[in-house]
């Protein structure tokens, strides 16, 4: 069988590594232009380039893959299958009708739940104990095409969205595997999604990191899970000679009594020097934090290096929704 890779994020590496020492012919790897990354904008190649480089598989990199001229590039390799896994462009109906076997995609959710750019990161954010890995025939919407093979997974209760993403890349392969064999004849399979079940997890956006100090203690803790790798969970703070922004990186639920209805994001500073923030059910004892443009570090040496106290309160500061 003869395969054609498109991916581009290090959730894909694991599926191409795979692939590579599977009895298939891997025709090259198809990923994202090289980007400008870090402080320096410095052009850095996708993780999918990378391990195809590796390899020494074919690499193309079309800015659009619905250009005619990208088209015709992977028209000429005749690909039986192409696999698709985290490979951030929609495929036309051009290249979805190129390989007699189609175009499988590679999903870390529950098909229909969780459709869209993040759905790991969503799964965590609204606290979900299971997920897992669809396998699919993608069509022209997003994430709507028919179920080859799942495979759940339970969420445990200190998984974030680098954790999580590791286990259901690590298991995506030979599930993909298995759907491959199904198809050496053509399509594998398949039966469709239940689409009244469906449910959207869209790319996240900076303000979704914004904490809540009203909300439950157990959401605010899942929505610091679920943007650990972005944008992460944030909030602010007013000290004498400025507001500063404190980024949330690890944080525990806790019993702590509030005897006088003190509001959400009201700091209390224990004699044991454990940073407690109420929130509108229950409170959270601040682990790790990271105060803006600083490295991260644990709640003490916080303290020690920031004039908080007891009784000060952090606060969310309104942003524009679209940043």
């Amino acid at each position: 069988m003869k395969i054609l890779f498109m991916g581009t994020s290090e959730f894909a590496v694991p599926t191409l590594e795979k692939l590579v020492t599977a009895d298939f012919d891997l025709l090259g790897v198809v990923t994202q232009p090289d980007r400008p990354s870090g402080r320096g904008k410095r052009l850095t190649p996708p993780p999918v380039k990378v391990a195809a480089n590796a390899h020494n598989l074919p690499i193309y990199q079309p800015e659009k893959v619905r250009r005619r001229d990208s088209i015709r590039v992977l028209r000429k390799l005749e690909p039986d299958v192409i696999v698709v896994v985290a490979f951030g462009q929609i495929l036309p109906k051009s290249v979805l009708e190129l390989p007699p076997c189609g175009c499988l995609n590679v999903h870390p959710s529950l098909l229909p739940k969780y459709r869209g750019a993040a759905p790991i990161q969503w799964a965590l954010i609204n606290g979900e104990t299971e997920t897992g890995v669809t396998i699919m025939l993608l069509d022209e919407g997003e994430d709507t095409g028919d179920i080859i093979l799942q495979e759940r997974v339970p969420i445990d209760d200190q998984d974030n969205a680098a954790t999580l993403s590791d286990r259901l890349a690590n298991l995506a392969p030979s599930l993909l595997i298995q759907a491959l064999r199904r198809a050496s004849d053509g399509l594998p399979p398949h039966c469709p999604q239940n689409h009244a079940a469906a449910t959207h997890a869209p790319r996240l956006t900076k303000a979704v990191g914004q904490i809540d100090w009203q909300q439950p203690a157990d959401q605010i803790r899942n929505l610091v899970r679920g943007t650990s790798i972005w944008p992460g969970a944030y909030t602010s703070a007013a000290l004498p000679n400025d507001d500063l922004r404190l980024k949330i990186i690890a944080c525990t639920a806790v019993d702590y009594p509030n005897p006088e209805h003190l509001p959400g994001g009201t700091v209390q500073i224990t004699s044991d020097k454990e940073l407690i923030v109420l929130s509108g059910k229950g409170a959270l004892r601040l682990d790790r934090v990271q105060p803006a443009n600083k490295k991260e570090m644990d709640a003490g040496a916080f303290l020690n290096g920031y004039r908080l106290q007891t009784g000060d309160r952090l606060f969310r500061k309104e942003t524009s929704t679209h940043e």
